[in-house]
């Protein structure tokens, strides 16, 4: 099923709007989508970019998109012959999950827990402050000292939420 995530990219890309993550768990027939506005260049990170779609409304993704998307989806899906059960599209929250160096590099500045694949110093979670990301790994600043995590030892990252 992971031929899916090409076909969901692609066709979330055409509507003007990021894939940020899907879930395709094994079992169960269920896809989970999770889509943003791209990164505007300029734009100040922690704040939404100008609307990509027209009639868009500004401050990020609202039901409305979502459902756009879907409806969309489900077209595409069907064309393609992938088979499922349930279709779900949402926005990343504001805990959203953190996959690619240009997400890092987006987000520099704000706070991050990061989970690691092989312990450093006998710890698998970190949180701190994101300082940036080359294409082969992440800045984080735990403590007052910078550490340098290799994206291959990166089982999970998500933005700490500001309340």
């Amino acid at each position: 099923m992971r031929g899916i995530e090409a076909v969901l990219e692609r066709t979330v890309a055409g509507l003007g709007y990021e894939l940020v993550d899907a879930e395709l768990p094994a079992r169960g027939r269920l896809v989970r989508v999770f889509i943003d506005r791209p990164a505007a260049a300029g734009a100040v990170p922690g704040h939404a970019a100008a609307p990509a779609v027209t009639g868009a409304s500004q401050g990020g993704i609202s039901v409305e998109d979502c459902e756009r998307v879907s409806r969309h989806l489900e077209r595409v899906l069907a064309v393609e012959g992938f088979d499922y059960d349930r279709l779900e599209v949402s926005s990343p929250g504001l805990d959203r999950v953190l996959k690619t160096a240009a997400h890092f590099r987006r987000f520099a500045g704000q706070e991050a827990e990061l989970r690691l694949r092989v312990p450093v110093g006998n710890r698998r979670r970190f949180t701190g402050v994101l300082r940036g990301a080359t294409e082969a790994a992440l800045d984080l600043e735990v403590d007052g000292a910078v550490m340098s995590v290799p994206f291959e030892n990166l089982e999970k990252a998500r933005l700490v939420p500001k309340l």
